[in-house]
């Protein structure tokens, strides 16, 4: 299996998967079931787990250095989220580079973990 398509399935998966437990997550918001607060850490932790997950079994299939796998996961992910932010206008602010940052540590300890899990 090609590099690119290995981490483009991840990849695909990993939005996909996002995508859905978002839908499921704004839904119990729009009818208030979950407050603002409970709504605005659920989605970073969701984003996290799924992360963490393919991280994981992008890990399990490497060789050797987990961490790469993860730094390239969380790589794909980083230039997704900064191409919507840039077609949505938004700027680019100091917290935006945290949220990247915890998004790239995550990925890098799910490939870290997934190497080891072997």
């Amino acid at each position: 299996m090609t590099t690119v398509k290995k981490y483009g399935f991840r990849f695909f998966y990993t939005i996909l998967s996002i995508a859905i437990c978002y839908l499921i997550l704004t839904t119990f918001y729009y009818f208030n079931i979950i407050s603002s607060n409970i709504y605005q850490a659920l989605k970073l932790i969701i984003l996290l787990i799924n992360i963490l997950i393919s991280g994981i079994i992008l890990g399990k299939k490497a060789t050797n250095k987990g961490y790469l796998e993860g730094i390239k996961l969380g790589a794909f992910i980083i230039i997704l989220f900064f191409i919507l932010t840039l077609i949505t206008g938004q700027d680019v602010k100091i917290r935006l580079l945290l949220y990247d940052s915890i998004i790239i540590i995550t990925s890098i300890l799910g490939g870290m973990i997934g190497i080891n899990k072997k």
